[in-house]
């Protein structure tokens, strides 16, 4: 026997010095007379390499690979034929890793024996430990006693560690575990109780995992949560983690509904392709059949695109509401979407994101998520088409519009086709000597509608037909009693809209020797329409009592010059922080707006006068209003920024109109201008006031406040904060009230509340709820009522109508829930109540129960159910 031993005492640097002599000097000694080998250093460096593995071992790049030894002692058996590397011993074989206290190599049977605190590393990163380990010597064969694996992988940009353990295991050819009386998780042990059972993990008779397939296979296998059974499989194969793309079913889809029963949907992936893939989602429902879902992605050189096809053949259709509230008149029901996104170069890019349906219930009756959907008050699956380009001052995006309407209340000819909309937007530098910045603007849209959407002021309650249902009445699509200037006004005008409008304009900054700013600017905009609104069908033609159309082509001009000034005083006291007071004045001049009330307003309607559109030229939302006459803005703002990140700031002001007609006090086809704020020569005061403490609180109130009593006409506030570390919670609280706008269809005044806040009872648990309270839904509710009082009085059929007081708080949506969620686990259980727009803007509330659960690496599933009770908004009458 001879032995190699390094220095007892010496660091592990010089051990390895001791290692690399044995190997390269003393080694070829030693493995001489073992192999018959001559002595020079070329032929023990040749026996080094058959101790490495077989013959036809070779790396990447076709040579040899050699076995790199270190250990604390190196001992050669000559009478057993064996080598043994004890101490710390680690044995490099390619990208392979085998570290153990003691390791032997049998040269007869080829087999290397690995004992103690034994791991190997495989060229995947995978960690494979256990107390004993036989092995070939290649380490690709072999059996292993007391076995863990570790495997490191990202999934959903998380890292997640995935773990099998068995007292038994074999490993064949490299590409094959077998483990016997095995377990599976992916979650971290618990760090002071490791013999505690993770908080789920697959417990099964035989697990296989080939490396070559990238599969896991489960033989007599059980569930565990906790520690308790809770689901017995004989037999289940899944992916491993590392794989992102693999034909085989996918988690199962739970359904339950009244109108459709209820069913599972068995998803089935088909990887055609590492470039594109199937998916086929068959959900057997109880009631109504089979309906059928498949899904194609796609992935190019420079984007991907989807398609995802669903449809049924109803069984039971009688389920549902008949039309127009429901689809109980169709045998056959789906969908068409299709999203598509690609990248033609640097600058520019294209895409899709459309929606089909056959009727506008399908998708929600069925459960069929789609992101295209809005939700809260207004239910619409919006399509679209664009190209957009970028440059490094310039903009282009040209985009068409289908609005799907998917509530009962929601009439799909008053629903508009924009096509084309095309913004352009470049900024260059002004010539010489004058500088500063010029830039163009310019936007064409043209759409087109069916039938005109009018809207009586103050909401009237009177609506196109009511169909009737089991006794109960359904007032279906708004529309005015009285059609004229006074008491009906037009939200969207029947027939065909183009508009091409273009500005160009600029302006420069000139900063005194005072500090003071002024920035003189200028522009001119251009508008040429095209009308033809539509005179016959509906009630289109009922628009001429109202106002009168510009017919055909007709165009406006409007030329500003104006000047901007600002003086910034500051004043810097040092603990206390820097402190800026501005005094801001803005003079516009211009001509007055032509043809208001005679074109068509479609962008133009959401006008919001607060202080963010206070030193705003023009202060309508759109394109087709245009802010005209002399106008002066004033207004003044203080700052505070502390060393210590304490941020306030505090802004008040008004806007004067000087001469020509203010745009904002003849009202257009939607009157939009009236009850803005702006409708008089004197403006109402605005202001702003905005409070961060850290960068953990924030505070902002807006306020708009009547010129002549400071009444509070518009009041807005609000606070964030999160309050961690010290408290583990975020939270948000905001409060709106805003007065009567008789002149756009609101009565009364508006109030309410949105709450949310989300509490870590432990770094995993967590509670979460949000709210919104109507403090003004009565008002709604009582005029509701007299409505239908008054007709039910004058034609007494059917139900006398019940008046139902719903309190001065009411909640008109609210999601509670909580859950757990860790490395390897996620679920949560929610109760959700949305509001749903009825045709006379009172809101109905869907509630729905949503529990998902999530285990890291197996899947997902959740299980959704409506709870609430009869609604027309979904087409469906029973309770679900």
């Amino acid at each position: 026997m001879v032995v190699v031993q390094g220095a007892a005492q010496g660091s592990r640097d010089a051990l390895r010095k001791v290692a690399d002599i044995a190997i390269t000097v003393s080694m070829a000694a030693l493995l001489t007379a073992a192999f018959g080998l001559a002595a020079p250093r070329a032929h023990a460096q040749a026996g080094l390499e058959r101790l490495a593995g077989p013959k036809d071992g070779k790396g990447k790049d076709g040579q040899p690979q050699r076995l790199l030894v270190e250990a604390d002692e190196l001992i050669y058996d000559n009478d057993r034929n064996t080598v043994t590397a004890r101490g710390n011993a680690e044995l490099h074989y390619g990208a392979r890793t085998l570290q153990a206290d003691r390791v032997r190599y049998d040269r007869g049977t080829s087999r290397v024996f690995a004992e103690g605190n034994v791991r190997l590393t495989d060229e995947t990163g995978a960690l494979v430990t256990g107390e004993r380990m036989e092995l070939t010597d290649d380490f690709k064969n072999g059996f292993v006693d007391a076995l863990r694996i570790q495997q490191t992988v990202q999934l959903k940009g998380e890292t997640v560690r995935t773990r099998i353990s068995a007292p038994r295991a074999e490993r064949i050819a490299g590409e094959q575990s077998s483990f016997d009386y095995a377990t599976y998780t992916a979650c971290e042990p618990c760090k002071d109780h490791p013999e505690t059972p993770p908080l789920w993990q697959i417990k099964a008779a035989k697990i296989i995992h080939n490396n070559e397939t990238h599969t896991i296979s489960y033989e007599d296998s059980t569930l565990e949560l906790g520690g308790i059974p809770v689901a017995y499989l004989p037999y289940f194969e899944s992916a491993d983690p590392t794989v992102k793309r693999k034909t085989g079913f996918l988690t199962p889809r739970f359904i339950t509904s009244t109108a459709i029963g209820t069913g599972v949907a068995t998803p089935f992936f088909i990887n055609l392709d590492p470039s594109y893939d199937l998916t086929l989602s068959p959900a057997f429902v109880s009631r109504q059949g089979v309906l059928g879902q498949a899904e194609f992605r796609q992935r190019i050189d420079n984007g991907s695109y989807n398609l995802r096809l669903s449809g049924i053949f109803q069984t039971t259709p009688s389920a549902f509401l008949p039309g127009p509230l429901g689809a109980a008149d169709r045998e056959f029901r789906g969908s068409v979407e299709s999203r598509g996104r690609f990248f033609i170069n640097e600058h520019w890019r294209t895409g899709w994101d459309l929606v089909g349906v056959t009727d506008k219930w399908f998708l929600d009756n069925y459960r069929i998520r789609n992101q295209n959907i809005t939700t809260d008050y207004f239910r619409e699956a919006v399509s679209t088409a664009y190209l957009i380009g970028q440059g490094d001052r310039s903009w282009f995006e040209a985009r068409g519009y289908y609005f799907k309407a998917l509530s009962s209340f929601d009439w799909q000819k008053e629903q508009p086709v924009v096509l084309p909309v095309i913004d352009y937007d470049k900024r260059i530098d002004g010539p010489q000597p004058i500088g500063g910045e010029v830039r163009f603007e310019a936007n064409v849209t043209s759409l087109s509608r069916e039938a005109t959407d009018f809207q009586g002021i103050p909401r009237t309650g009177s609506y196109l037909f009511a169909p009737s249902v089991n006794g109960v009445s359904y007032p279906l699509y708004e529309t005015c009693t009285t059609f004229v200037r006074d008491r009906c006004i037009v939200r969207g005008l029947g027939g065909v809209d183009t508009r091409l409008s273009a500005q160009v304009s600029w302006r420069r900054s000139f900063i005194d020797d005072f500090g003071q700013v002024f920035t003189p600017f200028t522009y001119l905009r251009t508008d040429a329409f095209f009308v033809n609104p539509s005179r016959s069908g509906f009630q289109n033609a009922l628009v001429n009592n109202i106002t009168t159309v510009d017919e055909g082509f007709s165009g406006r001009i409007m030329p500003a010059i104006g000047l901007d000034y600002r003086y910034p005083f500051v004043a810097d006291f040092g603990a206390l922080g820097v402190h800026t007071l501005e005094p801001i004045a803005q003079v516009i001049a211009r001509p007055s707006e032509t043809r208001i009330g005679r074109l068509p307003n479609e962008d133009a309607q959401s006008l919001v006068f607060d202080d963010t559109s206070l030193f705003e030229w023009d202060k309508f939302s759109g394109y087709d209003r245009v802010e005209g006459g002399v106008r002066a803005n004033l207004g003044a703002q203080y700052s505070v920024v502390t060393p210590t990140g304490w941020y306030a700031n505090l802004m008040f002001g008004e806007s004067i109109q000087i001469a020509g007609v203010n745009s904002f006090r003849r009202g257009d086809l939607a009157n939009v201008g009236l009850d803005s704020g702006l409708e008089n020569r004197r403006s109402d005061f605005v202001s702003r006031f905005q409070l961060s403490p850290n960068q953990n609180i924030s505070f902002i109130a807006r306020a708009r406040f009547d010129q002549r009593d400071f009444a509070v006409n518009r009041f807005e506030a609000g606070v964030t904060a999160r309050f961690s570390p010290f408290l583990p919670l975020e939270t948000s609280l905001f409060y709106s009230t805003y007065e009567a706008q008789p002149a756009l269809g609101f009565p009364h005044r508006r109030e309410g509340v949105t709450a949310s806040a989300t509490y870590r009872i432990t770094p995993n648990w967590f509670v979460t709820g949000s709210a919104l309270v109507d403090f003004t839904h009565y008002l709604d509710t009582r005029d509701t009522f007299a409505d239908y009082y008054t007709a039910y009085l004058a034609n007494p059929v059917g139900l006398s109508p019940v008046y139902s007081n719903p309190g001065k708080a009411y909640l008109s949506g609210m999601s509670l829930g909580g859950g757990y969620q860790d490395e390897c686990t996620t679920v949560s259980l929610n109760y959700i109540v949305s509001p749903i727009a009825t045709a006379i803007g009172v809101r109905e509330r869907n509630q729905t129960v949503l529990l998902r659960l999530e285990l890291k690496t197996l899947g997902e599933a959740d299980l959704r159910q409506n709870v609430s009770t009869s609604a027309t908004a979904d087409g469906i009458a029973t309770v679900r």
